[in-house]
């Protein structure tokens, strides 16, 4: 009887993984299927591969829409915006840990309200910030430069947050017999916890990375010209079109899932390790 049990439950359970395997599989199938197939046979729910791919692929690099400057401006800003956002929030979140003081904790309350605060209520100071730097000599960093969509993203309170967590299983006595050795606080910060927390930082730069790439809201309102457009900005405008072209759009949307989904799958040890707090 107990046999029979574990048999049916056994059997459940490989049931229901197989299906919620298939619903989350299933769209990433139907969007590599679509990109080989022509727009009317996508609308039509197609699910047999076509012999339309290359025909998409020269008609989405041929437009005028210029997806491939587009894949350059969205690997500058994500890959910009990862080292500097690691960088800047793995020393805050290190700072808050290590350094204790008696303001530290109000301050951090505080930077973790913030993120209750939406974005979309801060759409409107943060274009008005970078639209008054465009008239300033810091017009680098103002509306309509990579600039612009780089600075709100490299200190966010989720990564100091996610870092100082993080911290709290870096060995302190590790730290007390490099102060002692008498290693700087600078010394200790590069040579000794970037090493050790190198799966907090693979964890870190996945999601920074994947949250840049995808970015659409911002980029969307800071940058005003065709030639520094993104590449969700770029899918945005073919799917808005008035005859849309679904295989092309397609196409577009497999080959923007490409850059992170490799640097997931690369590092996804790593990204395992690190969200379980692991330091090496």
């Amino acid at each position: 009887m107990n046999k029979r049990k574990f048999k049916f439950s056994s059997a459940f359970k490989y049931v229901f993984l197989s299906l919620a395997a298939f619903i989350s599989i299933f769209p990433f199938f139907w969007m590599i299927i679509g990109a080989t197939n022509k727009s009317v046979d996508v609308t039509r729910g197609k699910l047999t591969i076509g012999s339309n791919l290359m025909t998409n692929i020269n008609n989405l690099l041929g437009s005028d829409l210029g997806f491939i400057n587009s894949l350059g401006n969205s690997a500058k800003i994500a890959i910009i915006t990862t080292i500097v956002a690691l960088l800047v929030s793995s020393i805050a979140g290190y700072g808050f840990e290590i350094f204790r003081t008696d303001t530290r904790d109000k301050v951090f309350n505080i930077l973790l309200l913030s993120m209750m605060v939406p974005f979309s209520a801060l759409m409107i100071p943060l274009f008005k910030m970078f639209g008054y730097l465009k008239t300033t000599p810091l017009k680098f960093i103002g509306l309509n430069t990579i600039g612009a969509i780089i600075l709100p993203s490299i200190a966010t309170a989720f990564l100091i947050f996610f870092f100082r967590q993080n911290t709290k299983s870096f060995p302190k006595d590790t730290l007390e017999a490099a102060r002692i050795d008498g290693l700087s606080e600078i010394g200790i910060f590069f040579k000794m916890y970037m090493p050790m927390m190198k799966t907090t930082y693979a964890a870190a730069a996945i999601i920074t990375f994947m949250s840049s790439w995808n970015n659409y809201l911002w980029p969307l309102l800071a940058l005003q010209s065709p030639e520094k457009r993104t590449v969700p900005l770029i899918i945005s405008t073919l799917g808005s079109s008035y005859t849309p072209d679904y295989g092309m759009i397609m196409v577009a949307i497999v080959i923007a899932t490409l850059p992170t989904a490799f640097v997931f799958f690369v590092m996804q040890k790593q990204f395992v390790q690190g969200m379980l707090g692991s330091v090496k």
